[in-house]
C-alpha cells in the first residue's frame, strides 16, 4: 500500500465529505462549508492513494500554546496501516515541543486515542453548536 502524505494541500469538498461519512464521522455535508472549515485549518494534512484522499488531519492552533485536533478521518478499509497515527505525528512535528494537541473523540475511537499517544481528560466542557 504505497500512501504519501502532504501537508497544506486542500483536498475538494466532496472527496472530504466522502471521506467522513465512509469513515462514520458525523460532519457537515455542505460543500460550502466543508470547503470553509478546511480553508481556515491552521494546519492541514492529508493521505493519498494515488489520486484517492484516504486520510485528513485538520488542526485548529496558535502554534504556541495548543492545538485543537478537529478532525481526524481514515477510509475503513486503511484503518490498520497506521494512516491516522502517521498524520497525528506530522502534526506534532509540525506543531513543535511547546505545543499541546487535544481533541474531542467520537465514541467509537475512545480506545484508539490512548493507543497513539494521548492522555484521557475528564475536564473538558463544550457548548453545542445550534446547527
Amino acid at each position: 500500500m504505497n500512501i504519501t502524505y502532504e501537508i497544506g494541500v486542500i483536498p475538494a469538498p466532496e472527496a472530504v465529505i466522502e471521506l467522513f461519512v465512509q469513515a462514520g464521522l458525523k460532519r457537515p455535508t455542505e460543500p460550502e462549508r466543508i470547503a470553509l472549515m478546511l480553508k481556515n485549518a491552521d494546519l492541514l494534512v492529508t493521505a493519498w492513494q494515488e489520486d484517492k484522499l484516504v486520510g485528513i488531519c485538520r488542526t485548529i492552533t496558535d502554534w504556541v500554546w495548543c492545538a485543537y485536533l478537529a478532525d481526524l478521518a481514515v477510509f475503513t478499509g486503511f484503518k490498520s496501516a497506521g494512516i491516522g497515527k502517521k498524520m497525528i505525528a506530522i502534526t506534532r512535528e509540525k506543531l513543535g515541543d511547546q505545543c499541546m494537541l487535544l481533541l474531542l473523540s467520537v465514541p467509537t475511537a475512545f480506545d484508539y486515542y490512548p493507543k497513539v499517544g494521548f492522555n484521557k481528560e475528564d475536564r473538558a466542557f463544550s457548548i453545542e453548536r445550534i446547527k
